[in-house]
């Protein structure tokens, strides 16, 4: 997989807007009449209150606890950077409170701990106890870390789970289950040498050593050399455990008939002689981040039959640490757990272990950019992967159960692996495939308007990112100033800029426009004027003789005078079956609106067609089409002459022979409240609508419009489907972020 590139500034802007920070805080509850503020807090918060101080437990049923992890650091080491402070750790903890929402549905809250006191930090954690389910702890320095969590699980009755250590020893242990199984080797019979006695790599070989691995076949290195019994210097407790009889003394010596290599130290660490010092078929977790100790094209430069993991996205068998701890706290929170112990942490690694070893689903493959099946290239599940939070979490919950850690057991395992299903966010795997999509085409994209900084800093996103290849219309100089206006002088000459005056087609596209439009009252004057001058035509006329594979426009002028000029080149209008479509995204949920661009008041034939279009959009997209007509009336009441032909279209499409549901006319609610449908047994719709047709364009735009301004909507679109090549048209509103999805959505042909 690519690796995403991105500019200082462009990590600026993304933790800015729209709001500063990473996530924000939402009522679950009503809270607009008095009797819910009654109820939401005083008089009526009482009764819970009295029920909790009764009985302790029931907290999980009346408050957040239960679906509530703090992830708290003193940022004593943040990343790579060292010690940044509290203050300087608190976008990465904002951040991992994001894939805890993301990947496990689990709520969060980032706390950034003002101290180096190991005291202070463990009373102020332990304070806070009775508040959350769970404890992530993040970026605190060895060997601080190891007495901090020590002395946390012994004073507190929840989780307390430091994710250097052992979210990074989980998924080293599920690929290292597979690299072994793959080698015909067991996990008791072979030689593994850890570089790098941290908190990562300590907690590494400890889970290890309790999944099988010999202590005397395990040795330890640090920046000393070997950790051997009767060595004295730079040793700690934590090291000393791990000593072992040896003559080795380096690196060097420890590498020798090795079977296994792990290293969570640094770049270079292992050369290529180490390598080839190793026993047949070596398995090496090169873990240093970013760059690992030795790259998988070293190492399998001399040494073809190794097995090679790293940290990093770019190269296969990436050990992440999202991969667990989502997925390790959802199990954990589902059964109140008191605890994440050993067994939790080895159920979590060997579920990810099987998974990795089953048939890989078309659409992981699809956001890798490659067909994945289980060997040597493939060892640990993709981050992609939809199956882990419904496989994960239910191992996790039972290890826990079986060992005496959970509060309340799941008693319905399979109940509780469909509720975990539902949990997931569609909108996440649809946008993931379009990306994958796009990158997997490699499009020539032209973005029409380089005269405006939003199109030219997407345009540098699409390319920069290894979608494929942008092109910008404009003047170069133009283009250079506003370029490094916005930090991206670099992209000079990175970026191709065509001049439509300059090019050396434009005879040639006069000549195809004139033919066109020569009678439809347009001289040749007005023909250059269209050809050289305006850039919406002009990179029309680049997408109609291929000279591009996709075009992007719109972001400067209104959609309905960027369509009328489309028109000139493509036949973009309703009496060609022009659509527009528009994806809303919100809670997880994704509904197309149609006709959002093209047609301002169409009748029943027109319906059926925009029907169509937008089940085929659905399709691009990977969904199953429900197509609803909606209305203010359901299945003809009350009745309304402006209303019927919302009736009337689905009678055409039953004429029509098309290969998705349909139902209509009906109300919103009807159309997308499963509650709401049970009222009406007849209809054709086996769930919630996905497509909605509504009257006129303008209803369209409204509906739209609301729910982005009210309820905080992501919107992509419209989508325009029904031309003959790929064009996509953004709103003026749009940020570069929505300027770059339309340009993916163009790429990757949707619609």
């Amino acid at each position: 997989m690519a690796k995403t590139k991105y500019t200082r500034e462009d990590a600026l802007t993304f933790h800015m807007h729209p709001t500063p920070g990473k996530f924000e805080v939402q009522a679950t509850v009503p809270m607009t009449t008095q009797r819910d503020l009654s109820l939401a807090y005083s008089p009526g918060v009482a009764v819970p209150c009295e029920e909790i101080a009764a009985a302790p437990e029931t907290a999980y049923d009346y408050t957040n606890k239960g679906n509530l992890v703090a992830v708290i650091s003193n940022g004593t080491a943040v990343l790579g950077l060292g010690n940044l402070g509290a203050l300087g750790s608190k976008p990465v903890m904002e951040g991992k409170a994001v894939l805890f929402k993301r990947f496990a549905d689990v709520n969060s809250i980032d706390i950034e701990l003002d101290t180096e006191d190991v005291d202070a930090f463990c009373n102020a954690v332990r304070l806070m106890g009775p508040t959350f389910g769970g404890i992530n702890l993040e970026d605190i320095k060895a060997p601080e870390c190891f007495i901090i969590e020590q002395r946390l699980k012994e004073e507190m009755d929840i989780p307390v789970f430091h994710d250097d250590q052992h979210g990074t020893a989980v998924i080293c242990a599920a690929g290292l289950l597979n690299a072994l199984h793959l080698s015909g080797k067991k996990i008791e019979d072979v030689k593994i040498v850890l570089n790098g006695a941290g908190a990562a790599g300590i907690a590494c070989i400890e889970l290890l050593k309790r999944m099988g691995a010999r202590h005397e076949n395990c040795i330890v290195a640090d920046t000393k050399g070997v950790i051997y019994q009767g060595r004295t210097e730079g040793m700690n407790q934590w090291k000393s455990a791990h000593a072992v009889k040896t003559d080795a003394r380096t690196l060097e010596d420890a590498m020798k008939d090795a079977d296994v290599f792990l290293g969570v130290s640094a770049k270079g660490a292992v050369t290529q002689a180490m390598v080839e010092s190793m026993a047949k078929d070596p398995i090496l977790f090169a873990m240093a981040n970013p760059d690992p100790e030795i790259t998988p094209e070293d190492a399998q430069a001399v040494r073809p039959d190794a097995i090679v993991a790293t940290g990093r996205s770019d190269y296969p068998n990436q050990v992440n640490n999202v991969l667990g701890f989502p997925y390790l706290f959802r199990g954990a929170l589902d059964i109140h757990a008191r605890a994440i112990n050993d067994e939790m942490k080895i159920a979590c690694a060997e579920a990810l272990a099987e998974l990795a070893r089953e048939d890989v689903p078309d659409e992981v493959a699809m956001a890798y950019g490659q067909k994945l099946t289980f060997g040597r290239d493939y060892i640990i599940p993709t981050p992609f992967d939809p199956r882990l939070i419904y496989r994960i979490p239910p191992a996790v919950a039972k290890a826990g159960m079986d060992t005496g850690a959970a509060r309340r057991p799941i008693i319905d395992m399979e109940a509780y692996r469909e509720s975990l299903k539902a949990r997931m966010d569609p909108t996440a795997s649809i946008l993931r495939g379009i990306n994958a999509r796009a990158r997997a085409a490699q499009s020539r994209v032209v973005f029409a308007e380089g005269d405006d900084n939003r199109v030219l800093r997407a345009a540098v996103a699409y390319q920069r990112n290894g979608f494929g290849k942008a092109v910008v219309v404009g003047r170069d100089q133009d283009v250079e100033a506003r370029l490094k206006s916005e930090g991206l002088g670099d992209a000079v000459g990175e970026i191709e800029v065509i001049n439509a005056a300059k090019t050396e087609h434009l005879e040639t596209y006069k000549s195809f426009l004139y033919n066109r439009l020569q009678r439809s009252g347009f001289d040749a004057a007005d023909i250059h004027r269209l050809a050289a001058r305006d850039r919406h035509v002009f990179a029309s006329l680049m997408l109609a003789h291929d000279h591009a594979d996709a075009l992007v426009t719109g972001a400067t002028r209104k959609s309905a005078h960027v369509l009328k000029l489309i028109n000139h080149v493509f036949d973009a209008s309703a009496e060609h079956g022009a659509v527009g479509v528009t994806a809303v995204l919100h809670k997880g949920r994704i509904v197309l609106i149609a006709d959002t661009l093209v047609h301002e008041w169409p009748d029943e034939n027109d319906l059926a067609q925009i029907a169509i279009q937008g089940a085929k959009v659905a399709k691009s997209l990977g969904l199953e089409p429900r197509v609803a007509f909606l209305s203010f009336s359901t299945f003809g009441y009350p009745v309304s002459e402006r209303a019927v032909k919302m009736s009337w279209a689905p009678d055409v499409l039953d004429k029509m022979n098309v290969d998705f549901e349909y139902e209509g006319e009906m109300t919103v609610d009807v159309a997308l409240n499963a509650k709401a449908q049970e009222a009406y047994p007849f209809s054709r719709l086996t769930g919630p609508a996905n497509v909605l047709v509504v009257p006129a364009r303008h209803s369209a735009s409204i509906s739209v419009k609301l729910m982005q301004e009210m309820a905080g909507a992501t919107v992509i679109g419209p989508i325009l489907t029904g031309v003959d090549r790929p064009i996509q048209i953004c709103p003026t509103v749009s940020s570069v972020n929505d300027i770059l999805n339309m340009a993916l959505l163009a790429a990757s042909k949707v619609g």
